[in-house]
């Protein structure tokens, strides 16, 4: 399989047996990476080939060798199962080599079975199938309203994840936002996973949908050069998003498995790869750089300058005229980020819900010029709607699509920016695949869910946010924060937009005292001990809502002589192992109070450091009160004391608990090592 014709470069000016060429080669190596890999969707990206031959030849204008530079177009894999096809034009491009390209899926490689950002040309992780255009129309959006640069994104569809109501959402919002730099090309191959998609081959179903939620269709045959590259042309004269639907056939090039089923994510035999790669003209190495973006300078201007580094080794050594505007821009946005944010001011005792003081905090945060905010259609009850009255231009409403209003963030958070994205806890349930997939994007964004718990009271258990706390926990690599009175929560809403990863706050819809004064500090994986003494028996651990039944027990409680100290426990994730583990050890029960389900909540994260511990913390007895029953509509107070949260029942259970070990009150026996 030695490869021919190297010396064959292809670009703007590239002719129709050109790219007819370009797109065999696509096939060929999509062929030899899955093969040689042992696993893959080669018919998938048999598909596809053409239309990515054409884009990336003749219309995607970006600089290979500056992946960063701001003013590149976009590309994002939605059917990120295609990913050999985005390997080969990554080799294509001359960005990896053919070593590489044969090494696809190997552990601790780059290239690995669906697109991540470990790889600098990729944006975000896709795969899990109606995400990647959720996320085009965010970066698209980025660049409409915020950016304001000429960039251009695309998206590569495959017709099955056309069922997903994600994709709808989507083009629902682009078409909103009149995002004319945003087009979607669907790969109308017929065949799924498992047989025939909804619609097959019916182009039209396609298009009067898209036509209906008010973007523009396309219709071609997607292996006709001609008409691909009109529709691509037609893309540069809109007035609004296109979505190109192109009828494609799966497996196209190799006569044994065009059109048919049951070839969905098989790699070929290698007998099989061999006679593919023949009938497709054998194995090339045509190298392709298309347009440049604006201000970038070609491979030719740059020909005499040592700097220029030969294919798949990298960009340039010194810095392009995009890199050093880049940098300056970044030098600013560093400055004005690194400037003191002024937190809303509190007074002691005052009545005050975390979520209007997250509202404040966010309108404070708006002095940063990368801070932007998304609302699901609640501003005005999560309190976003500050923000929106002091920085509408950063502003954005999703209305109620919950997918998209996190597909936007993770699409800003590709551009640089820092979202904010807040609903009501119940309804980011919706958008957990989601987040889990921006965390495998490695995407920096914060979320916001109030309305947690029983606590809402009156509206009923489907408002009630009972599952946040586990959903955000087993998201990889997040933090979750649990503020209880509102300085904790403003310092918190302020610490989140400088924190890696996926952050999330969970707020409550009630007024509560102002606990702490203005100069606390609120550390990310600490917690607050209140009461500690030596003779503690009791230990109870709360957040937000049930910090304040805590603190109440905690008085009852030494009215009757039993020595209490209480946990505010406001980073549940990191948590503060070093503190509960020494409240483990010098008191005799431990116990949790939360306002969520048992399930993959604080108790349960609380429980796992203290086995973590032991036997070293094996003097204290663990307990854990939290909603275990179906709650209904009532006031807050009958609420938590239906579900056995309110004061009154901590007393109980901590009395129950205690005499069960026939120490109603006194110092705890320690037990050594």
């Amino acid at each position: 399989m030695n490869a021919i014709g190297s010396d064959l470069r292809v670009g703007p000016a590239a002719d129709r047996a050109e790219l007819y060429a370009l797109g065999r080669q696509l096939r060929v190596d999509s062929v030899r990476a899955s093969t040689a890999a042992g696993s893959g969707h080669p018919s998938s990206s048999m598909s596809a080939a053409d239309l990515m031959a054409v884009l990336m030849a003749r219309h995607l204008r970006y600089d290979w060798d500056d992946p960063a530079n701001p003013a590149n177009d976009h590309l994002i894999l939605s059917k990120g199962h295609a990913s050999p096809l985005l390997y080969s034009m990554f080799r294509a491009a001359g960005v990896i080599s053919e070593d590489e390209l044969m090494n696809t899926y190997r552990r601790s490689g780059r290239l690995q079975g669906h697109p991540t950002p470990v790889l600098p040309w990729v944006d975000v992780a896709t795969g899990s199938l109606g995400q990647g255009i959720g996320y085009g129309v965010g970066v698209a959006l980025a660049g409409s309203k915020l950016d304001r640069l000429p960039y251009r994104v695309w998206v590569l569809c495959g017709d099955s994840e056309m069922a997903e109501g994600s994709v709808w959402e989507a083009l629902d919002k682009a078409a909103h936002y009149e995002l004319n730099n945003f087009t979607a090309i669907i790969d109308v191959n017929r065949l799924g996973q498992t047989g025939a998609t909804e619609f097959g081959w019916d182009v039209e179903r396609y298009a009067h949908r898209v036509t209906a939620f008010g973007c523009r269709s396309l219709t071609i045959d997607g292996h006709d050069i001609d008409e691909i590259t009109a529709a691509y042309e037609a893309v540069e004269l809109a007035d609004r998003p296109t979505v190109i639907i192109a009828r494609t056939v799966k497996g196209s090039g190799f006569s044994e498995i065009e059109n048919k089923p049951d070839w969905h994510g098989k790699q070929l035999p290698e007998d099989m790869a061999q006679r593919a790669i023949e009938e497709l003209g054998g194995v090339t190495a045509i190298h392709v750089r298309g347009p440049l973006p604006e201000g970038a300078q070609s491979a030719e201007s740059l020909g005499s300058q040592e700097s220029q580094q030969s294919p798949g080794t990298g960009g340039p050594s010194a810095p392009s005229r995009s890199q050093s505007q880049a940098a300056d821009g970044q030098r600013a946005a560093t400055a004005q980020r690194a400037a003191p944010i002024e937190p809303p001011r509190f007074e002691l005792g005052e009545k005050i819900a975390t979520r209007k003081a997250f509202g404040q905090a966010l309108a404070a945060l708006g002095a940063r010029p990368d801070v932007v905010a998304l609302d699901g259609e609640v501003g005005n009850s999560t309190y976003t709607e500050l923000f929106e009255k002091d920085h509408p231009q950063r502003f954005f409403q999703m209305y109620i699509a919950e997918q998209q209003m996190v597909a936007t963030a993770v699409g800003f958070s590709v551009r640089g920016y820092r979202p904010f994205a807040a609903t009501f806890a119940a309804f980011l349930t919706r958008a957990h695949d989601f987040l889990r997939m921006a965390a495998i994007s490695q995407a920096d964004l914060c979320v916001v869910g109030s309305h947690c718990g029983v606590e809402i009271g009156a509206d009923g258990p489907s408002q009630m946010g009972l599952e946040d706390i586990a959903m955000m926990r087993s998201v990889h690599d997040s933090t979750v924060l649990y503020p209880s009175d509102a300085p904790s929560a403003a310092a918190l809403t302020i610490a989140m937009a400088d924190l890696p990863g996926i952050s999330y706050l969970r707020t409550t819809r009630g007024g509560y005292p102002v606990l702490y004064g203005p100069d606390e500090r609120f550390p990310i994986g600490g917690c607050k001990v209140w009461g500690e003494s030596p003779d503690d028996v009791v230990t109870l651990v709360g957040a937000g809502v049930t910090l304040h039944e805590c603190l109440s027990a905690a008085t009852e409680l030494a009215r009757q002589g039993i020595a209490t100290r209480v946990v505010d426990l406001y980073s549940v994730k990191p948590i503060d192992a070093e503190s509960l583990g020494r409240c483990a050890q010098q008191t005799r029960l431990l116990m949790v109070v939360e306002d969520h389900h048992p399930e993959g909540g604080i108790g349960e994260a609380v429980a796992a450091v203290i086995a973590k511990g032991w036997p070293r913390q094996a003097g204290a007895r663990f307990a854990h009160l939290a909603v275990e029953s179906l709650p209904g509509s009532a006031s807050t107070p009958q609420a938590l004391d239906a579900a056995g949260l309110s004061a009154e029942h901590i007393v109980r259970a901590v009395r129950s608990e205690l005499d069960r070990d026939g120490l109603p009150s006194g110092k705890p026996t320690l037990r050594s090592e």
